[in-house]
């Protein structure tokens, strides 16, 4: 086995696939390869030139939804993380949407961009786009994710699923960019985004990206 990721670590779509890799207990390689600037040879791979992208042995795929649910067939004696029956999976799949296509334009795409990443290449924060997403767009994504969770640990059914690794992922990106869940108005969101926080997956791809930060802001 020999499974290569391509891609850049604060990508949150990157890191979805690194977590399910850990939570796996598959190892892996990380390639960094830049959302531009690319090499040729990745259209081989990625022909939009998208990151993440997988190669394993002679397979090379794309899309973080679907190298996720390729791991999980190509190596199903490792811990399962789509759900347990049909109904389990249809509601992982549909949270993991729900994350990549809700919440990334707003916790990534517009809270992390303009706080983090415009400033490191020298451009000013739109600041009215980042209260926009935190006032008045957001609120209602996560009224509907506390609403799911409930009183239960996770998404969906007893244990770990793609779906929390997917939330966590924008989260952790929106805390880049200097925001967090408000616990009182989202106890239940909070206490899980914390839960799946603290899991040793995702201990260890934090530091490397809180340097990265560091050194983006010049504070390294």
């Amino acid at each position: 086995m020999s499974l290569t990721v391509y891609g850049v670590p604060l990508s949150p779509f990157v890191r979805k696939v690194r977590l399910f890799l850990a939570e796996k207990a598959l190892d892996y390689q990380l390639e960094i390869i830049l959302p531009f600037a690319q090499p040729a040879w990745f259209k081989d791979i990625s022909p939009l030139g998208r990151i993440p992208a997988l190669k394993d042995g002679d397979t090379g795929l794309a899309d973080s939804s679907v190298i996720c649910h390729y791991l999980n067939d190509k190596y199903p004696d490792d811990a399962q993380l789509l759900g347990q029956t049909p109904e389990q999976r249809a509601q992982v799949s549909w949270l993991e949407k729900y994350a990549d296509y809700e919440l990334a334009p707003l916790c990534t795409f517009s809270v992390f961009r303009n706080r983090a990443l415009k400033p490191s290449m020298g451009q000013p924060c739109d600041e009215a786009v980042v209260q926009k997403a935190l006032n008045e767009q957001l609120p209602p994504h996560f009224d509907y994710l506390e609403k799911i969770l409930g009183s239960a640990q996770y998404l969906v059914g007893e244990q770990l699923t793609l779906a929390d690794l997917a939330l966590a992922c924008q989260l952790i990106n929106m805390e880049h960019g200097g925001e967090q869940l408000d616990a009182q108005r989202w106890p239940g969101l909070s206490a899980h985004y914390a839960r799946i926080k603290a899991r040793e997956s995702v201990q260890g791809v934090l530091p490397g990206e809180q340097k990265m930060l560091a050194k983006m802001s010049g504070k390294a």
